[in-house]
């Protein structure tokens, strides 16, 4: 394909010290090495053990189609038992499996009254680029005491020049009617009468919002990108933002679903806290990272923050990062207790859960996975939904589900492949067997023995580039992972009669969990997701022969 830039390096790279022509020529070996050994059927280092996983020549290639496109994706279970999907673009899906979807609406009927009379869902912000429009990332939330759904949407012109907005539903396909702007970004001071800024905060000193008399969107938000989440006491919170001053956090009201622009009493002052925007929890610099989504989890009781980072194309290195939390204002640290400011080596934070990526069953390679969220399904497990593009050369994009496993230090990590249906794979996931996880989700039960065998192996790095990370061959083996020839490159260890494992890889620890499952061309398979330290994850698939 065009342009097509596959990562170079193995999951497990050897170290080296020597100059670039030197490792220029060292990969060129190690590449035709790799050929060699692609071409060849011998089972070198594998001391006559059987193969225990199919031969990549047997297996199906194909990939999940979605049949509809949502960008920016989030998704509830409403209470007539259907999921409902909304996004960027006046998108809204529904379905009953999370597999087959249909629209409701797709760029019209999502509202009744947002383009009647004077367009104040517009009025500050005004026409995009295109002369057109811009309504993004749509949220949509039941809301208990008002009996309402509330959708939370952005409409914005600029980089910077952007409004957060309510409408409101009886129902959660809509139509829903807008009812207030109530956050702004991007203004000057020639304009700040256009915004509610004075009448929030009322008589007071405001020169902190501008330099050199313009908005400093290097320390303030660009007013986009709204989800809703609750705390651990069913408080409403709203967490939002886009590059610009980063990622900020404000509680809701719940008779009105507006903010509270003022600080929570127990955060105890440790929190960066403006009565406007609220709580700073991330980013800043004007870095790319953006997205955000926050759910709290009464296993771990933390908060999970996931963020997208780099530029949403195809070939921009979009990608999915994690943080934790004990608060909604945080602080959210990664692996490494690591808090995201606006350091410009940002990509060295957060957890990256995915990013470019390839297996030998898919057809075609996954690209710039972001503008995700979290939700719980019927059976209350975690599923993580995204808005996915392909190695294909085009920006087209699909939505994406991938169930969430927890490793046993307490990261959820997504499932290599899209969730399957329920009469198709149990739970809808990861095959249910006999015996419990710790995360509460049934898994088999395994030990060092049980998992020997070919694995396609891929860690996703830390880097924010167009390079796809392509799953290669290893062995497991003994406790020992080995390369086709049979070197050692890293060790294994599973938790006996459970599904955790932890990995050693040059010092690191990864700790993880196994499953068994099928890919999306139905191929039986078993994964191993793992997380370290060094903020990197790691997915192991073995073509399985049943």
């Amino acid at each position: 394909m065009k342009n097509r830039k596959y990562c170079s390096l193995s999951p497990f790279p050897k170290k080296t010290t020597v100059g670039s022509h030197s490792r220029f020529l060292s990969a060129m070996a190690l590449a035709a090495t790799f050929v060699l050994a692609m071409t060849s059927c011998s089972s070198i280092g594998r001391k006559g053990s059987s193969h225990m996983g199919k031969d990549i020549s047997q297996i199906k290639k194909a990939n999940y189609k979605a049949e509809i496109s949502c960008h920016d994706p989030e998704i509830i279970l409403a209470d007539d038992g259907k999921y409902y999907m909304t996004g960027s673009h006046q998108v809204i899906a529904k379905s009953e499996d999370l597999v087959t979807w249909d629209y409701v609406a797709n760029g019209n009927c999502m509202f009744d009254n947002i383009f009647d009379g004077d367009m104040p869902a517009f009025s500050y912000v005004g026409k995009n680029e295109d002369n057109g429009y811009s309504i993004w990332a749509s949220n949509i939330y039941y809301n208990k005491t008002m009996g309402k759904y509330l959708m939370y949407f952005c409409t914005t012109s600029s980089y910077i020049k952007s409004n957060l907005t309510l409408a409101v539903s009886d129902t959660p396909g809509g139509p829903y009617s807008y009812k207030e702007t109530f956050l702004y970004s991007g203004f000057g001071k020639n304009d700040l009468d256009q915004t509610n800024l004075k009448e929030t905060l009322g008589d007071t000193d405001l020169s902190r919002y501008f330099k050199y008399g313009a908005y400093d969107n290097k320390k303030w938000p660009n007013c986009i990108d709204p989800a809703v989440f609750e705390d651990k006491d069913g408080n409403m919170w709203l967490v939002y933002g886009s590059w610009s001053g980063g990622i900020f956090t404000l509680p809701l009201d719940p008779q009105t679903g507006l903010p509270v622009h003022k600080a929570v009493e127990d955060s105890a002052g440790s929190a960066d806290m403006d009565p406007y925007y609220g709580y700073r929890i991330a980013g800043g610099g004007h870095h790319a990272v953006e997205g955000p989504y926050i759910q709290y989890d009464p296993k771990t009781e933390k908060y999970f923050l996931f963020v997208s980072y780099g530029k949403l194309t195809r070939e921009g290195g979009y990608q999915i990062r994690e943080f934790r939390g004990d608060h909604p204002w945080g602080p959210f640290q990664d692996p490494s207790g690591k808090v995201l400011g606006d350091q410009e080596d940002y990509f060295d934070y957060g957890l990256k859960l995915m990013g470019n990526y390839s297996f030998p069953s898919l057809e075609t390679a996954y690209m710039a996975p972001g503008g995700q969220s979290v939700f719980l399904d019927k059976e209350g497990n975690m599923n993580l939904v995204y808005h996915q593009r392909f190695d294909n050369g085009s920006e087209y994009h699909e939505p994406r589900v991938h169930k969430l496993q927890l490793t046993e230090d307490g990261w959820y990590l997504p499932e290599a492949f899209e969730r399957l249906p329920e009469k198709e794979n149990g739970n809808g996931g990861s095959e249910q067997k006999a015996g419990k996880s710790e995360a509460g989700e049934n898994h088999s039960l395994f030990d060092s023995d049980k998992i020997q065998g070919t694995y396609y192996i891929l860690r996703h790095g830390t880097d924010v580039s167009a390079k796809i990370h392509e799953a290669e061959e290893y062995r497991l083996q003994g406790g020992k992972i080995l390369t086709k020839d049979g070197k050692k490159v890293a060790s294994y260890k599973v938790k006996n009669n459970s599904d955790k494992i932890e990995i050693r890889y040059k010092g690191i620890l990864y700790q993880g969990t196994i499953l068994e499952t099928k890919d999306e061309a139905g191929n039986p398979v078993r994964e191993i997701l793992a997380a370290g330290k060094d903020n990197q994850t790691l997915w192991a698939v073995m073509y399985l022969e049943k």
